[in-house]
């Protein structure tokens, strides 16, 4: 399995590249976990240009937001192979291409996580839905297994 990023979550990281006048190209999102955290691991979450040859990888193309004059749709197609996530929209011709970057170490705490964003009232963040946390804690930041 591989660490899936939503849409939505893919669509903040875009506009985070974007901000920051990053080079999508060389950027990587490296997910991981660190010891700590009131529940005992902590996720981490960082753009970065360094990639290790140990590092599993996963590219997910997403159809960036207004390009072509629409939306996305939310149609998703599924590489077996790879474990990525296509999201596209008919007739759009650019594709925003996220690639996903973890340390072994980290992807034996992170292996079918799904990474989404939430911009709600109570906050906005990047949320963990981990099927290998046994707990977590009340904030979503730190798990144990």
């Amino acid at each position: 399995m591989a660490v899936i990023v939503t849409e939505t979550a893919a669509r903040e990281i875009y506009n985070i590249i974007r901000d920051q006048e990053l080079d999508p190209a060389k950027i990587r999102l490296r997910v991981g976990v660190k010891g700590g955290g009131c529940s005992g691991f902590s996720y981490l979450l960082d753009l970065t240009e360094t990639q290790k040859d140990s590092d599993e990888m996963w590219e997910i193309n997403y159809a960036i937001p207004g390009k072509s004059g629409a939306e996305p749709d939310a149609s998703q197609a599924v590489n077996q192979s790879s474990g990525a996530v296509a999201v596209a929209e008919p007739g759009t011709a650019e594709t925003f291409t996220l690639r996903v970057i973890c340390d072994p170490k980290s992807y034996l705490y992170l292996n079918g996580t799904t990474i989404d964003f939430k911009d709600e009232l109570m906050g906005r963040g990047f949320v963990f839905n981990n099927p290998n946390a046994t707990s977590s804690c009340g904030c979503g930041s730190s798990f144990s297994v």
